[in-house]
């Protein structure tokens, strides 16, 4: 049974950084990718962020992009999201996801994936 465990959210203010984790366990992803999707009150879950787990290939929504990154640990089967730069805007619950296997270019849909962590929330004060 597949798992994935977030850590790292928490309130910060504008301006700061946070750094998000997220562990997978029970699967390997290899020939699959790993995502970080987002959802604020009121609003639709919405992509933030995917890496191809074989090459490495990531990438952005447009809002992001230049402030986070997304990289993997395949020893630790973890991917991690990191935040600098945060804004308010950038609060919500985030939510990793993982496909073990995925069209690149269906990479920023939700249905995409077949495995979603509990979520942890992100809260950027102004």
């Amino acid at each position: 049974q597949v798992q994935l465990v977030e850590s790292g959210g928490g309130l910060v203010q504008a301006g700061g950084s946070l750094r998000l984790s997220c562990e997978a366990s029970g699967g390997t992803f290899s020939s699959g990718a790993m995502g970080w999707f987002r959802q604020a009150p009121g609003k639709e879950r919405e992509f933030v962020a995917a890496i191809n787990w074989s090459n490495g290939v990531t990438d952005y929504t447009h809002s992001v992009k230049g402030r986070f990154t997304i990289s993997r640990d395949n020893t630790k089967n973890t991917v991690y999201l990191q935040m600098n730069s945060l804004k308010p805007e950038d609060t919500a619950v985030y939510y990793c996801a993982a496909a073990a296997r995925l069209h690149w270019p269906r990479r920023l849909i939700v249905g995409a994936y077949d495995y979603w962590g509990q979520g942890t929330q992100v809260t950027v004060s102004s």
